[in-house]
């Protein structure tokens, strides 16, 4: 696949400013110190591809969209778009190679959807923003790739947060680029409309061969989304790579390792620590029995189905799924004690008594 951004032993940082005084009295800026958040990456976007950004809070992750977009300069090396230097590009020259969506809601005052996404054509219109045909039919297929033709004329501040963020999208890709920068693109919505936008990105790169650049806090979306990773710790190491390879290789965890949670890698999903409880095999199948098996992990028991259970059951929780005419019963065996629980609230309840006449 074609590279359409690179950079090149780049570092990322920022600068500390302090006022002084001149000897006439007034204040001014003076730089006391630079900061480097990263250093010597080499980095690259392909077109076609999504790579979604992560890395904990204060890794630099902003830090590093702004420098690749050209909002902050470089400490040192340099970031090419399409062969380019970003920080001799002209504003509009860069801005018809790449489009950047932030985080940061807009005030868009009463311009309706259609209005606001006519916004992206600047970089191809005179002084007077005038726009042609052409323009036009850019704006309502940049619409149409983000499923808000329905949203044409309703005004922007009248929009629901997912709403808003398609009409903000589409009015990125009317800039025709060849990458797009998201920065927390999902960040201020509910989590089917985080699925279905990440979802819609995704066809995006396919559909445009745009290279797509994201970051966010959504890491099993990401996990389950993107084409590669760019995992960014603390320190400033970036790892890259396919999610999977990540996880296989232990940087995923470690990136995001913190007291209290871990990353279970078989799984793929991040969990909460918690005293070691016991044992439960859970005889049963479908949802009810994956289900059950949560609420007990909950709890703070290990637990296993009774298909690959490896315990002789002495001193192990046993929890049997009973299903008759279209009702269920968890019927529990610890040692000799046998009872029989109507819900699995009922069941947990129990349990949660249980283990705290225990820890008295």
């Amino acid at each position: 696949m074609e590279t359409v951004l690179q950079t090149f032993d780049l570092t990322i940082g920022y600068g500390t400013i302090g006022y002084g005084r001149t000897r006439r009295g007034s204040h001014v800026g003076i730089p006391r110190q630079t900061t480097v958040v990263a250093k010597g990456l080499n980095l690259h976007l392909r077109a076609g591809e999504m790579v979604c950004l992560l890395g904990p809070n204060g890794a630099g992750k902003s830090t590093l969209m702004r420098t690749l977009a050209g909002m902050q300069p470089p400490l040192e090396g340099r970031v090419e778009i399409a062969g380019q230097d970003v920080q001799t590009m002209a504003p509009a020259q860069l801005a018809r190679l790449l489009a950047i969506v932030l985080t940061e809601r807009i005030d868009a005052g009463n311009l309706s959807a259609f209005d606001l996404v006519t916004l992206g054509r600047h970089p191809y219109t005179d002084w007077m923003g005038r726009l042609r045909e052409t323009d036009h039919a850019v704006v309502e297929k940049a619409l149409k790739a983000v499923q808000a033709e329905s949203l044409r004329w309703r005004p922007v501040n009248e929009l629901s947060d997912g709403e808003r963020q398609k009409v903000m999208i589409a009015r990125a890709l009317a800039q025709e680029p060849v990458v797009l920068l998201l920065d927390e693109p999902t960040a201020f919505l509910d989590l089917p409309r985080r699925v279905e936008i990440m979802a819609m990105l995704r066809e995006l790169t396919r559909a445009t061969r745009c290279a797509i650049l994201l970051s966010t806090h959504d890491l099993d979306l990401a996990l389950r989304s993107a084409d590669r990773l760019w995992l960014l710790e603390t320190g400033g190491i970036i790892h890259t790579g396919v999610p999977e390879e990540l996880v296989l290789n232990g940087a995923f965890a470690a990136a995001f390792r913190s007291t209290g949670v871990e990353f279970d890698a078989s799984q793929g999903v991040f969990r909460l620590q918690r005293p070691h409880c016991g044992t439960a095999i859970v005889y049963g199948e479908g949802l009810h029995a994956y289900w059950t098996m949560r609420a007990l992990e909950r709890l703070g028991f290990e637990t296993c189905s009774s298909h690959v259970q490896s315990h002789n059951g002495h001193g192990v929780l046993e929890v049997h799924i009973v299903h008759h005419d279209g009702l269920y019963a968890w019927v529990i065996s610890h040692g000799r004690e046998r009872k029989v629980h109507t819900s699995l609230t009922d069941l947990i309840e129990s349990l949660m008594q249980a283990l705290s006449k225990e820890a008295k």
